[in-house]
Formats: C-alpha cells, sequence, structure tokens
C-alpha cells in the first residue's frame, strides 16, 4: 500500500512539472507574440511619422513655390505702380513748371515805382 502512495505522489509531481511546462510554454508564447506586436506597432508609427513628413514637406514646397510666385508679381505690380508715379510726377512738373514760368514772367515783367 505504501508503495501505491508513492507512485501517486509522484504521479502528482510530474503532473505538476508537466503544468509548470505548459504554463512556461504560454507565457513565453505570450511574450512573443507582444514583442511582434511591439514592433509592428514601432513600424506602423514610423511609417506614419515617414508619411507625415513628406506631407509636410510636400507643404512646405507648394507655399514656397507660391511665395516665390508671388514675390514676382509683387515685383511686377511695384514696378507698375512706380511707373505710374513717375508718370504723375513728370504731368504734375510740367504743369507747375508753366504756372510757375507765368508768375515768374508776370513779376518780372510788372514794373513797379
Amino acid at each position: 500500500m505504501g508503495s501505491m502512495a508513492a507512485n501517486r505522489g509522484q504521479g502528482g509531481i510530474q503532473q505538476l512539472l508537466a503544468a509548470e511546462q505548459e504554463a512556461q510554454h504560454i507565457v513565453n508564447a505570450a511574450k512573443s507574440a507582444k514583442m511582434a506586436r511591439l514592433k509592428q506597432a514601432k513600424e506602423e508609427a514610423e511609417k506614419e511619422i515617414a508619411e507625415y513628413r513628406a506631407q509636410m514637406e510636400r507643404e512646405f514646397q507648394r507655399k514656397l513655390a507660391e511665395s516665390s510666385g508671388d514675390s514676382g508679381a509683387n515685383v511686377k505690380r511695384l514696378e507698375k505702380e512706380t511707373e505710374a508715379k513717375i508718370c504723375k510726377l513728370k504731368e504734375d512738373a510740367a504743369r507747375i513748371s508753366q504756372d510757375v514760368v507765368a508768375m515768374v514772367l508776370k513779376h518780372v515783367t510788372t514794373v513797379k515805382n
């Protein structure tokens, strides 16, 4: 009878060892799955960052192209405005210079006693 109890005890230990080994396999599989998921998440995040960076770069280049195009338009607009101001000044000068000449002639030719 004592040997039967010993066998049962030995069998119980074997079951415990087998259960412990199985638990270790489950834990290892879970760790591997977690590491794989973390790696996948990191790769997805890096891909999203690269896409975002590329999008920001495209946006920056587009704005740069627009603003440099604008500077060309601004130069043209300023040239036109400057040309118009110069013409106006020349017209004003021509009109005023006639008045000035008439005024000077009047004073020069007016005889004062």
